[in-house]
């Protein structure tokens, strides 16, 4: 430990330097507060012993010169005084000075004054090491995060291309939002989005948000199913993610012309579909778990499809929307957002939000909150080259037994095949849902020969699908045959699906009625396909779905 003396008197000097050198200190000599701090400039100093009365600069004027030098560390300046009134005792302090002792010296108290003053420096030097440390590593983090921001902000912010389709706002709790909401469209015109909130927030929970996006953008690229994208980003996210963390998740497509919605929900809360006016015609449930949970065996690629008319908005919102609290505990809940839904005639979500908070008081924000209203509008097909398709015509013909009608998904596999032609690929989502609704049509009404008005019930679809569940597992024999033919000259696709139950002529009416809770499926298949026919015996369709 080194010691600087700063004193005008030599005897004073040699006195205090011969009784700190006998206890193993270092000494430096100042015979001015000038000279005290040219040494302070080039040495290194723990404790300063400073004389008051001096030539050139006294102690007076020394003592909050060196307190700067020193800066955020510690370093104890003890006045060596021979004055004995109180108001030199105050300048002392005042000026920066930390403790005093008196002429002539005392060699045992000077010891305690310097060995107590001593280990306080060394805390000193310690706390500001470790401050140093702390800023060097939050210097660090706020770095990475600058970066990892501005990669997420790249990679998901897709909001200037699509504002006429959707309004959504997005409120991360921390710097990094667990909750992700991407867009896109199909090369044939679609309109995706994707609204899925990660287990917690922040950036652990935003790390799932640039692989999931990644898949999304590259699946609607291709045209692909809103349950061909879960079943993909399912598989990426339950090998991706450790056990305690999926996504719940929402994944919409609008058609190119505005008139049908294709949902896959798992996790998030329910969904709204409103007019202009913000009244609920239809509430969309959750039917499947959050992505990342199931293994692949166990994931369900269930849709839900709808039709809709211009001007209906499809609302969904993640949970930290209806769980934001008020003062009292309350939470704002589904019947109060539906109440805010209908508040104002075309609500925007920034007005959604600005509700929001008022209802909790202005607290602290818990959890990220975002929002997303989907207009369903007509949208045009982006410029792209033309598409080529195959020259060669080709038939296919698939016979069902009752084996694969009960374990096997005979769609998908059949979709996959059909992607594999030239040109075809780009049709898959359309293609999916016109094959899917025509064979659960087979199963459901001509196989197994359920009625749909089971659902109209209060627990109606709960019913249905026990009923479905109890009569697929007595099913003892059954085939459905699916026939596709490819005639490159006209460039269409045609599928006859007939199956070998008794027959049942659908109802197909004009009926735009969303409250409806089932039956709109040849509805949807009309709005698709080309032209739809059925034979006599009602137990075969017959679709022509147009590739141009």
């Amino acid at each position: 430990m080194r010691v600087l003396v700063v004193d005008d008197q030599p005897l004073n000097c040699i006195l205090l330097k011969t009784m700190l050198e006998q206890q193993k200190y270092e000494v430096a000599i100042a015979n001015n507060g000038a000279q005290a701090l040219d040494i302070l400039r080039q040495e290194s100093i723990d404790i300063v012993l400073l004389d008051v009365i001096m030539p050139v600069m006294d102690g007076f004027e020394t003592a909050p010169k060196i307190k700067e030098l020193a800066g955020d560390v510690y370093l104890p300046v003890i006045f060596i005084t021979t004055l004995e009134d109180h108001n030199s005792f105050e300048k002392c302090l005042a000026v920066g000075g930390d403790d005093f002792i008196h002429k002539p010296f005392d060699k045992v108290i000077l010891s305690a004054k310097i060995r107590a003053h001593a280990r306080t420096r060394r805390l000193s030097q310690e706390a500001n090491q470790q401050k140093k440390q702390l800023e060097y590593h939050y210097n660090q983090i706020e770095r990475e995060h600058e970066i990892v921001e501005h990669i997420f902000s790249n990679a998901l912010d897709q909001s200037s291309q699509y504002q006429q389709y959707c309004d959504y706002h997005l409120s991360p709790a921390s710097m990094f939002n667990g909750d992700m909401f991407l867009m896109a469209k199909s090369p044939m015109g679609g309109f995706y989005c994707l609204l899925g909130d990660f287990t917690g927030h922040g950036l652990a929970a935003a790390v799932g948000a640039l692989p999931a996006s990644r898949i999304f953008y590259a699946m609607v690229s291709k045209g692909m199913a809103v349950n061909d994208i879960a079943y993909e980003l399912n598989q990426v996210l339950s090998s991706l993610l450790p056990s305690n963390m999926f996504c719940a998740a929402a994944i919409v497509e609008l058609s190119e012309s505005g008139k049908s919605l294709s949902v896959w929900l798992g996790g998030l809360p329910d969904l709204y579909l409103i007019d202009e006016k913000g009244e609920v015609i239809k509430t969309l449930e959750s039917q499947h778990m959050a992505l990342g949970i199931l293994d692949n065996d166990e994931f369900e690629r269930n849709t839900i499809h709808l039709e809709v008319d211009a001007g209906k908005r499809l609302v969904m919102a993640t949970d930290g929307i209806i769980e934001t609290e008020n003062s009292k505990g309350e939470m704002l809940a589904e019947e109060r957002f539906k109440q805010v839904l209908k508040s104002t005639s075309h609500i925007s979500t920034e007005q959604i939000v600005s509700y929001t908070q008022r209802f909790s008081e202005h607290s602290a924000q818990q959890d990220d909150l975002s929002i997303a209203i989907i207009n369903c509008l007509p949208s045009k097909v982006i410029s792209k080259a033309p598409i080529e398709y195959s020259s060669l015509p080709f038939e296919l013909k698939v016979d069902i037994d009752q084996t694969n009608i009960i374990s096997a998904d005979p769609v998908l596999e059949l979709v996959d095949v059909l992607s594999r032609i030239k040109g075809i690929s780009e049709h898959r989502s359309n293609i999916f849902l016109l094959l899917s609704e025509a064979y659960n049509n087979a199963v459901d009404h001509g196989v197994l020969g359920l009625d749909s008005n089971i659902k109209n019930k209060e627990e109606g679809f709960l019913e249905f699908y026990q009923l479905r569940a109890n009569a697929l597992s007595n099913l003892q024999q059954a085939l459905i045959v699916i026939h596709v033919q490819y005639c490159p000259s006209e460039h269409s696709l045609s599928f006859s699906i007939r199956d070998s139950g008794k027959g049942f002529r659908p109802n197909i009416k004009c009926d735009r009625d969303l409250k409806q809770e089932h039956g709109r499926g040849l509805s949807l298949l009309h709005e698709i396909a080309q032209q739809i026919s059925f034979n006599n015996e009602g137990n075969e369709v017959t679709i022509v779905y147009s590739l141009l």
